[in-house]
């Protein structure tokens, strides 16, 4: 079966699956409330493979809103009707679900976000056999932080450590993976040697977005069908339990404004990508986006092609780059038969997906990207996370995965890893 048809099967039998089941009534997903507000569901669910040495948690929170619900949802917030080129075939998109929070006030919203990312370091934590004080590094992508120190009160509400390394990475959806690129590439030049600093650390590295807090504010009837709440969190050893073999990050600016995003985090807009120290134990990796005008809300989004334009070329290059770099790599250490068994891509939505696989087809490159988050929705930088922890328990010592992420900015960031090496 070539990976085309493994991505197409795959995807088959999760809409199947989650046509039936949303994501709170898998039989895996411990669920409890947030006392906030009117109080707000949370689920968590854990994998972990003791084969690889590596576990986590993911998961969402807010109540649970199935595509028969979506319009009136929608046009609940909006406050008036979609209208007639509003409502979207999202399951044709690969979503079935997402998961939105009530109306909450601005520090509501902050302590839910607060509560909820220290709950998944805490769960992650476990699931990889460790408690939150022996973690060494927490790194986290987030496209819009409810606040600018997020990660640092969510490591000590978790009991993280203060000694620990907090790095916080703005790159819209690519954030997670950018920050799984920062935790293992030594060949990343942006100032900071992070893969040098944490080679044989106990890292965490994830995904937590509360995206409904901002679809509240947003006037973007398209985006209001697309995105919702998710994290994904995992516990890995750099060069133990997860090893680079290569990896790469592109930047490719999005003058065109196909998918803008207001950014909620300090960033000077005069340059591109910004590392800042934002404490003595703390980094920030601030990526820029093309912003919306003042009142058009806090995200504008193209229509659909705009979208595949957006991601599809550069996304490929990306891809093809790093692929190449990873094939020169197998013939140098003797083993050209070896290749990837699983490609862990960010979940835009499935044509996107399925498009990008498409093209890499044709240049030569087959490899499985299974769609893996229908009862999610779009949840940024979370899907790649979520997605990695779904395939988790069939994935083996030894086997090479890629993570593939890419977002509005637009940023891409591409790394092969093989797993368990001296676990």
């Amino acid at each position: 079966m070539n990976g085309m048809e493994q991505m197409s099967e795959s995807t088959e039998q999760t809409s199947e699956t989650a046509a039936a089941t949303s994501f709170f009534e898998r039989p895996g997903v411990r669920v409890e409330t947030i006392d906030v507000g009117p109080g707000v569901p949370l689920g968590i669910e854990r994998s972990a493979n003791l084969g690889v040495g590596i576990g986590g948690a993911y998961g969402t929170w807010g109540a649970c809103c199935p595509n028969v619900e979506l319009a009136a949802t929608v046009e609940s917030i909006l406050g008036h009707p979609i209208g007639d080129n509003g409502p979207m075939n999202v399951g044709d998109l690969g979503f079935l679900y997402r998961h939105h929070v009530p109306a909450l006030q601005p520090q509501e919203h902050v302590d839910v976000e607060v509560e909820v990312g220290a709950r998944f370091i805490t769960e992650a934590s476990h699931a990889a056999g460790w408690d939150p004080g022996e973690v060494d590094a927490l790194l986290v992508g987030i496209t819009t932080p409810a606040c600018n120190d997020y990660v640092e009160r969510i490591a000590a509400k978790a009991g993280i450590p203060e000694r620990s390394l907090k790095v916080t990475v703005h790159k819209a959806c690519d954030g997670s993976v950018a920050a799984l690129n920062l935790a293992l590439n030594p060949e990343l030049g942006w100032g900071h040697n992070v893969a040098q600093m944490l080679r044989g650390k106990k890292v965490l590295v994830g995904g937590i977005e509360g995206l409904s807090r901002v679809m509240h504010q947003t006037k973007d009837a398209q985006a209001l069908q697309l995105f919702g709440n998710g994290a994904g969190m995992f516990g890995l050893i750099p060069g133990q339990t997860m090893e680079f073999i290569a990896g790469g990050s592109q930047e490719v600016y999005d003058e065109e404004g196909l998918l803008q995003v207001r950014m909620a985090y300090p960033h000077s807009r005069t340059s591109l990508l910004e590392v800042q120290e934002t404490g003595a134990h703390s980094l920030r990796f601030a990526g820029l986006q093309h912003e919306p005008s003042a009142d058009a809300g806090p995200v504008v989004m193209a229509g659909p092609m705009g979208m595949v334009k957006l991601f599809v070329r550069s996304g490929v290059s990306a891809v093809r780059t790093v692929y190449g770099a990873y094939r020169e790599r197998m013939g140098r250490m003797g083993t050209p038969g070896k290749d990837i068994a699983v490609s862990i891509v960010h979940h835009a939505n499935y044509k996107i997906n399925l498009l990008k696989a498409k093209q890499l087809q044709k240049e030569g490159i087959n490899i499985p990207m299974p769609w893996l988050l229908s009862d999610f929705g779009n949840v940024s930088a979370a899907s790649a996370m979520i997605a990695f922890l779904r395939m988790l328990n069939q994935l083996h010592t030894g086997d090479h995965v890629m993570f593939d992420g890419f977002g509005a900015g637009t940023y891409y960031d591409v790394v092969a890893v093989e797993l368990g090496a001296h676990a």
